[in-house]
């Protein structure tokens, strides 16, 4: 159980990993070298991080299974990649102390990695097209393709072919001016940008938020 809930874990040296694919689009940025990356997963992890040199060893080793795997072209402004995070977090209403789960919406560009993030109601229906909304806003623009995971709010029915949307999604689409495109289910290949961000947001902003209390979603 403790492998499935912290995947990042090297068991076998109980050492911290980093996130890898966060260190590479880092490294994509002017000036930032691997050791100032690993000096600042250094001085967060102190004894339970990686060494300098298997720190470099480890993401070398990570890039050459992304070598290995299937590679997608994304034209800038192109493609939406859309889905929830797993994790809730917890508001409490601060008259009557009900605690009440908001989802995270997670959206995130295809090439670009640029992502955005909202706290929701829930999951329903009106949530979902709500945040839909709120994202497009805040990018200032509209891809020409969304795509959502087969969620119940955007597909009625899951199909690797043809899947059903569901017609709120498909009228919010048409209001927009662009296409709907869900992933393929059981196809992880297909998503890995949004599971990308969603992995990011919630050990990046969830987990340092785990003890903050929230008493509205504003």
């Amino acid at each position: 159980l403790d492998k499935q809930l912290f995947p990042g874990r090297d068991y076998s040296t109980q050492r911290v990993l980093p996130l890898w694919v966060q260190v590479h689009l880092e490294l994509r940025r002017k000036g930032v070298t691997k050791l100032l990356l690993w000096q600042e997963y250094q001085a967060e992890h102190g004894s339970n991080a990686l060494g300098y040199t298997q720190y470099c060893e480890h993401y070398r080793r990570w890039c050459a299974v992304q070598k290995r795997s299937m590679r997608q072209h994304h034209e800038a402004g192109e493609k939406l990649f859309i889905d929830f995070c797993g994790p809730t977090v917890p508001i409490v209403n601060p008259e009557t102390g009900e605690i009440k789960p908001a989802a995270i919406f997670v959206a995130t560009m295809g090439a670009s990695n640029y992502t955005y993030i909202e706290a929701c109601e829930g999951q329903d229906m009106g949530s979902w097209l709500m945040a839909n909304s709120r994202c497009l806003t805040f990018l200032g623009g509209v891809p020409a393709l969304l795509i959502p995971d087969n969620l119940k709010a955007a597909v009625d029915k899951a199909d690797k072919f043809e899947p059903v949307l569901n017609d709120n999604y498909k009228a919010l689409a048409r209001h927009y001016g662009c296409a709907l495109m869900p992933t393929r289910p059981r196809k992880p290949q297909g998503k890995g940008k949004v599971e990308s961000a969603v992995l990011i947001v919630e050990r990046w902003v969830l987990a340092r938020l785990r003890h903050q209390v929230f008493y509205s979603l504003a």
